[in-house]
């Protein structure tokens, strides 16, 4: 008897297990997503429609690449396409999926002492800033935002360096409040600087340059890699990310009345 009922015991924690691990998903995704507040709006919703629970890890883009990489995540919601298309080549990554876009912006004080505002060229002023060495904050993370900001400093033939320029290895709303702070220049994602807007004393210098674009995008973990990972999860999630429903959850998501994000899926 004492035989019998240990067995059940170990089949009804094993079942316990398997119902748990179905039961829940791990996403990584980038800090200006979290910071901008669509999560607490999207997965709710979610969760309430499949009985899944989401399990949040925001870090930089290459960090949440690097966990879909270790099978450590069953799905990635970042915005750096390149890191995204060879994630996928290299056989880490499954049904990449468009999600939506904003732009990046760059920030700085009111006084503006490099005098770059109402430029439209990028690169042009990055390097009006490092030739006014005026302060200014970096992500420093390889994240998707410090990607965008290294390919500008390379197209405007400068490598930043000096006490001037401050590499902070920290997420986006870190680095706003740190450029906030400092009264300094940085490049972020509007989704994020429109969310933490109140916060701040920071203005938008320059915007509208094409290559400022920010495109989102939604990955599966490869199953055939990392056989138990909830690839199922990972595609229902995908699958209502991209749907007419989750996209209007996009859509609708303003703050203080100026929407974050625009839907692409449905295009």
């Amino acid at each position: 008897m004492k035989r019998i009922l240990f067995t059940l015991l170990v089949l009804f924690l094993a079942a316990v297990c398997v119902f748990g691990e179905a039961g829940r998903l791990r996403m990584s995704t980038t800090t200006s997503t979290e910071n901008s507040g669509l999560l607490t709006v999207m997965l709710p919703a979610f969760e309430r429609m499949t009985g899944l629970k989401v399990d949040v890890i925001a870090v930089g883009t290459g960090k949440a690449l690097a966990l879909g990489e270790h099978g450590d995540v069953d799905a990635v919601l970042v915005h750096a396409r390149e890191a995204e298309d060879a994630f996928v080549a290299k056989g880490f990554g499954v049904n990449r999926r468009d999600v939506m876009h904003n732009d990046f912006i760059i920030l700085g004080p009111k006084e503006d002492p490099a005098g770059i505002r109402g430029m439209k060229d990028a690169g042009a002023a990055l390097k009006r800033i490092s030739g006014k060495q005026a302060s200014f904050i970096s992500r420093g993370d390889n994240s998707g935002t410090h990607l965008k900001e290294k390919q500008l400093w390379k197209e405007a033939g400068i490598q930043p360096a000096g006490r001037w320029y401050k590499e902070a290895g920290q997420g986006m709303g870190a680095v706003l409040i740190m450029a906030n702070d400092m009264q300094g220049y940085t490049l972020a994602d509007r989704g994020t600087y429109l969310a933490m807007r109140d916060k701040l004393q920071l203005s938008i210098l320059v915007e509208g340059d094409p290559r400022l674009f920010n495109p989102y995008g939604i990955i599966a973990v490869n199953p055939k890699r990392y056989p138990s990972i909830n690839h199922d999860g990972a595609m229902k999630l995908i699958d209502f990310i991209t749907s007419k429903t989750g996209q209007e959850i996009i859509a609708s998501y303003k703050v203080n009345g100026e929407i974050l994000f625009f839907p692409d899926a449905l295009k």
